[in-house]
């Protein structure tokens, strides 16, 4: 059995993160149809798209993906999405060593809300303290300034650019692989990130969008 069979609610003041399921669609539809202006480089299904994207998600979970839904306590409220996946095995195999962060979206309202951080320090912590996980790996486009910033100020470290690395979710670029920025945290590095991760989320709580 795989560490992360029955993926777990991880619960923080201002996002709980739920299993992604058919019933977050709608919540999902809405907040995909917020202002679009920061998605040129990531995948976000616009509102009729959400069914399929659902499905897609769940078909990725037999391939090592863990999708959830990003809840934010404010309003109940599901306005994005996020997951583990890739994840890596040494030496045996049930033996978890890296596993990466990813397929993370986030409706506009809910982007520099603390949310996106918050997130990240909850998947963080159940990868390194509960998984026993050595790496947890981002990546991004490498020509996607806003999210390398992002990742950049979780305290990851950046690694290099692989060349034609994944496929590319620009529009106009669906037969197209990209270059990809490539980040990590190692276990060492977790006990400094998390420390600056809650210093920067101190005195945020959950408040109506």
């Amino acid at each position: 059995m795989r560490p992360w069979s029955g993926t777990p609610v991880l619960e923080g003041s201002l996002v709980r993160l739920e299993p992604l399921s058919s019933r977050h669609a709608d919540d999902l539809a809405l907040a995909a149809e917020e202002d679009r202006s920061s998605y040129d480089f990531t995948l976000v299904p616009r509102a009729d798209e959400v069914t399929g994207y659902l499905q897609a998600q769940f078909t990725r979970i037999e391939q090592g993906v863990a999708p959830y839904a990003q809840i934010r306590r404010a309003d109940g409220r599901a306005v994005g999405c996020t997951a583990y996946l890739d994840p890596r095995f040494w030496p045996g195999p049930d033996d978890l060593h890296a596993i990466e962060i990813g397929f993370t979206w986030l409706g506009a309202s809910a982007q520099g809300s603390g949310i996106n951080a918050e997130a990240k320090l909850l998947l963080m912590g159940h990868a390194f303290e509960t998984l026993g996980a050595a790496r947890v790996d981002l990546k991004t486009d490498a020509r996607n300034q806003r999210s390398r910033r992002a990742i950049e100020a979780l305290g990851a470290t950046f690694e290099g650019v692989l060349r034609n690395w994944s496929k590319s979710w620009a529009p106009g670029e669906e037969d197209r692989l990209r270059d990809s920025a490539m980040y990590s945290v190692i276990a060492s590095e977790w006990p400094a990130v998390k420390r600056g991760l809650t210093a920067r989320l101190a005195g945020r709580t959950a408040s109506p969008a």
